[in-house]
């Protein structure tokens, strides 16, 4: 009886271990391009346009764009997929990705746009 016990505690413990590991691997922090650099995991990066220039690139899925982090450091972002409407008026970006070969790879751009109510308060 005890010996069962003790299997059914092992495997527990071992589920709540992957269950950890498995969260801490999901975690996408928030940090600046220079972390970005030193990091070989995905992370996120807030940050304004640099510049207003969007370039799209010879295949005409793919997007490359300055972005401007929380710390003012610059860096090219790139990022495949299909250009988030509203990305040049934005008040806000973030490139979800990691960095390589010199520029910062977006797996996903989150796009925060000027609120359509904003400074339309009635008295």
């Amino acid at each position: 009886m005890k010996s069962r016990r003790l299997v059914c505690l092992g495997i527990i413990a071992a589920f709540m271990a992957y269950c950890v590991y498995a969260f801490q691997d999901s975690v996408t922090p928030y940090v600046t391009f220079a972390q970005a650099k030193e990091r070989k995991t995905t992370v996120q990066v807030k940050g304004l346009l640099a510049t207003p220039r969007i370039t799209p690139t010879g295949d005409g899925k793919t997007i490359r764009f300055i972005l401007r982090d929380d710390a003012g450091a610059e860096a090219a972002v790139l990022y495949k997929g299909i250009q988030p409407e509203g990305l040049e008026q934005a008040t806000g970006i973030v490139a979800i990705g990691r960095y390589l070969d010199g520029e910062f790879h977006a797996d996903k751009l989150l796009v925060k746009c000027p609120s359509k109510y904003q400074g339309s308060v009635k008295k």
